[in-house]
């Protein structure tokens, strides 16, 4: 309970491979936005330092109107939510890192620990664009591909090893380009923003910035370009359509950087599903509404929710600003 003459509030960290974005709201305001570097290139000890380090100083900075009611974490990789644990992080080089345990030991704070993909859908799910939606996928397209699951409107976490779909399967071949999780042919490698981009110098020798300067000469009419992009969204395609397959979802909501792409994107991937998918229900296909922000949103709700609070209520005061205003608040 915060003292009576205090504000609740939640620190919430999104920790991605090369920084962690900090977020402290309250019910209803926004107190606070920053992003620190990880320094993974310094080892996996190193970032955890710089980890729990941006949390130290956060909470400092929180003043004396405010208490921290509760800490939201979302670290990237195979998240064990049940347990805790960072199992896989290979950006970061974290293996079976304790990272909840450590949280609450450095804060004293309830802590809500989860997956960055599964904090975005959640996002998604309670401000974004998958509300009203019992059974949908949250669909991020970025660095890598990850998926997460909400059915009969039950989060689906299966031990931290549920989602990582840009990996394995058939797409695995012995013969395709190597992975960074030991495989070779992987989705990710030739169908997530940074994959397609890799694939453009390969077979061009000229560099990208990103996956926005494909689209551009897509437009442009750069044929290479285009073969790269096509071939990527059918796989994207392939991805979603096991999917439905799977679970029946009746909403897929795209996010992640190459969600940027728009309507090309949610175009090209509805076109590839339909080709795909004949007795099963086609899934509505939407951008996420929170774009770049739904991590950080997802973490925040994460804390809310470890500190006992009902995520309807809390979601209910953020929607009467709108998705554009919580994205426009956290990128200030």
């Amino acid at each position: 309970m915060t003292k009576s003459s205090t504000v609740p509030a939640v620190v919430a960290f999104d920790i991605g491979g090369t920084s962690v974005k900090s977020l402290t709201v309250t019910r209803d305001a926004v107190l606070d936005v920053h992003s620190t570097p990880t320094r993974a290139d310094q080892g996996p000890e190193a970032a955890l330092e710089a980890v729990l380090d941006e949390i130290d100083t956060t909470l400092a900075a929180l003043g004396d109107d405010y208490e921290a009611v509760g800490v939201g974490v979302a670290s990237p990789g195979l998240v064990d939510e049940t347990k805790g644990l960072s199992r896989h992080s290979e950006n970061l080089g974290w293996r079976d890192v304790p990272l909840k345990a450590l949280v609450q030991q450095r804060t004293g704070l309830p802590v809500g620990f989860g997956h960055d993909v599964r904090a975005g859908g959640l996002a998604e799910r309670y401000l974004g664009a998958g509300r009203g939606a019992a059974h949908q996928a949250y669909l991020s397209l970025g660095t890598g591909i990850a998926c997460a699951l909400v059915l009969q409107g039950v989060s689906i976490v299966a031990d931290g090893y549920c989602g990582e779909v840009g990996h394995g399967g058939s797409g695995a071949s012995g013969d395709g380009e190597p992975c960074a999780c030991g495989g070779r042919g992987c989705a990710e490698t030739y169908a997530s923003a940074a994959g397609m981009v890799r694939r453009y110098r390969r077979l061009t020798g000229r560099s990208l910035s990103g996956a926005r300067d494909l689209v551009a000469l897509v437009d442009a009419g750069d044929e290479v370009a285009r073969t790269v992009w096509n071939e990527a969204v059918e796989a994207l395609a392939g991805i979603t359509s096991d999917i439905v397959r799977v679970t029946g979802v009746s909403r897929v909501v795209v996010g992640g950087g190459l969600s940027l792409a728009g309507e090309r994107l949610i175009q090209g991937l509805e076109a590839g599903i339909a080709q795909q998918l004949t007795i099963h229900r086609r899934p509505e296909i939407v951008p996420a509404a929170l774009a770049g922000v739904s991590g950080s949103w997802g973490t925040a709700l994460l804390g809310w929710a470890a500190a006992g609070y009902d995520l309807d209520d809390i979601a209910a005061g953020y929607l009467e600003k709108g998705p554009s205003a919580l994205i426009r608040e956290v990128n200030r």
